[in-house]
């Protein structure tokens, strides 16, 4: 499809994260150029329990020139070292999967091989002792600190982030339509075969444009229902299918990592704010009842319950294309894995800064329409394929999900990593994928994969060398972490400059954000 159509009116349809992330960067760059509407309704609520970030938000954020104190303050956040993934490998075995890099790499080889080295001697400490996010994690630590400073992301309320950027997206011109969409116009004959014209309101209003943002959340109304977009069902190997959340009232500090606990019927969150804790499981509906799980998940939780348990539905997959014609499904409507490593707003972030460097100013391009398929599928592969890699290498036998997911069979492109770290220690990877060698490592060694050999190099290093090179970085992380002042303290330090008037700034924006 090659059109020399200009492309001058956005129509967003939803609101959310997914909606005002799009919004918010979409006029920051082009809105002294675009005339953007988004569409959404008090009465339909979001999903909004995508709660944890991961480090790539920086990037999001340093191109709106957002002030993180002043987010953190208006989004009641929290910041996040990584996770801490308790009995996945097996019941009473922890892991923790932490941001940044463990020890030092040397080019040839990471310090996985120096590391496998020192432990068969006998002279290396657990592997995450030498990572400085996990040591200052489970003191509870944190601080910005300039040299040797911390990987890290956010806990956020998703609500009140959605009105931080509505406000910044309103402030630079997007106008805000409330209303429920009645039905999805379309210019060719035969329906699926055209264009998308407007958006037809319940209220007998019409919304034209040209280029139509689908955030209607796991439904699609534009891209799957209207245009009739097909999606890849991936429940065989991601066999959860049900969430519940509940938030409650905070009884401790908040502490600086997402806690993912596994029980035989799938998993559970717990991410910590200023002011509550986001809980929730993840469940498959053929190990537990939607009527069950609402009772399951407040005796799992801390603190009184602030909101009641709501069931959530989602069948993990992909769109089989997520730009189709003058549509582009972002978010939930553009496919979805689980929220295991907290990627759903990383792929709203992504998807809005691809689709801001192939904009179709001067009319759609199918070969922009290509590439930008093509990107987007790779990605939420890769990411699909570091999730399955957390259920299928375990050894807990205490429910037929978990033996399912240990001895079903797997896609080749992560059969290939496993037995490669398996044999050599060794994680090649493309350079534009998201989680990086030192997540597959910690992901592998923790859910049990111990590999059979190291690379030669570690050789090199005798054992007083070998000795010498681990102790001096874990003293360096052991410094980092002992300078640092708690997590909560800095948190409320750093935030109170902006609090009286982040208040001030969400209660003028209205509900339905």
């Amino acid at each position: 499809m090659n059109t020399t159509k200009p492309f001058n009116r956005v129509v967003i349809a939803g609101g959310g994260t997914a909606g005002w992330m799009m919004a918010a960067l979409m006029s920051k760059l082009l809105g002294k150029q675009l005339d953007i509407k988004l569409v959404e309704s008090e009465e339909i609520g979001t999903v909004g329990v995508g709660e944890a970030t991961i480090p790539a938000l920086h990037t999001f954020h340093n191109l709106l020139g957002i002030n993180e104190a002043e987010f953190m303050a208006a989004t009641n956040a929290t910041f996040k070292l990584g996770i801490n993934f308790e009995g996945w490998k097996d019941i009473g075995q922890d892991y923790f999967h932490s941001f940044g890099s463990t020890g030092n790499d040397h080019w040839s080889a990471g310090f996985q091989h120096f590391w496998l080295k020192g432990r068969a001697q006998g002279i290396a400490r657990t592997y995450t002792d030498y990572n400085p996010e996990r040591v200052a994690a489970f003191a509870n630590r944190f601080a910005h600190v300039q040299r040797g400073g911390l990987n890290y992301a956010y806990h956020l309320d998703a609500g009140r982030y959605a009105k931080f950027l509505r406000a910044m997206s309103e402030a630079h011109g997007v106008q805000r339509i409330e209303g429920k969409i009645g039905a999805v116009l379309m210019d060719g004959p035969q329906g699926r075969d055209g264009d998308i014209t407007a958006l037809q309101m319940q209220d007998g209003s019409r919304i034209d444009g040209d280029l139509f943002i689908d955030c209607t959340g796991f439904r699609s109304m534009l891209l799957g229902e209207a245009l009739g977009v097909g999606y890849e069902d991936w429940s065989y190997w991601l066999p959860c299918d049900r969430a519940v959340a509940v938030q409650t009232a905070s009884v401790r500090e908040a502490w600086p990592y997402t806690r993912s606990i596994a029980h035989p019927f799938g998993w559970q969150w717990r991410i910590p704010l200023q002011h509550r804790v986001g809980n929730g499981l993840v469940y498959s509906s053929k190990e537990m009842s939607d009527a069950d799980a609402p009772d399951v998940l407040k005796k799992n939780v801390e603190g009184e319950l602030l909101t009641q348990p709501r069931v959530i539905k989602f069948l993990p997959g992909q769109r089989d294309k997520v730009w189709h014609r003058n549509c582009v499904a972002v978010g939930l409507a553009s496919g979805f894995v689980e929220p295991l490593e907290s990627t759903s707003i990383h792929l709203i972030q992504r998807a809005a800064i691809r689709l801001m460097q192939t904009f179709p100013s001067g009319g759609i391009q199918q070969a922009d329409v290509d590439e930008f398929n093509a990107q987007s599928k790779r990605e939420l592969e890769h990411i699909r394929d570091f999730i399955v890699l957390h259920y299928h290498v375990n050894e807990r036998t205490d429910s037929a999900l978990w033996k399912h997911v240990r001895e079903m069979d797997i896609l080749p492109s992560l059969r290939h990593r496993i037995e490669l770290f398996r044999e050599t220690a060794r994680v090649f990877r493309p350079s534009d994928e998201l989680f990086a060698e030192n997540s597959w490592v910690q992901v592998m060694m923790g859910q049990g994969i111990l590999p059979g050999r190291y690379h030669p190099v570690a050789d090199l290093m005798g054992t007083p060398e070998l000795t010498s090179f681990l102790g001096d970085i874990h003293t360096k992380v052991s410094r980092i972490v002992a300078g640092l002042p708690g997590h909560q303290a800095y948190v409320e330090q750093l935030c109170a400059p902006y609090r009286q008037a982040s208040v001030k700034q969400l209660a003028a924006v209205p509900q339905g954000a």
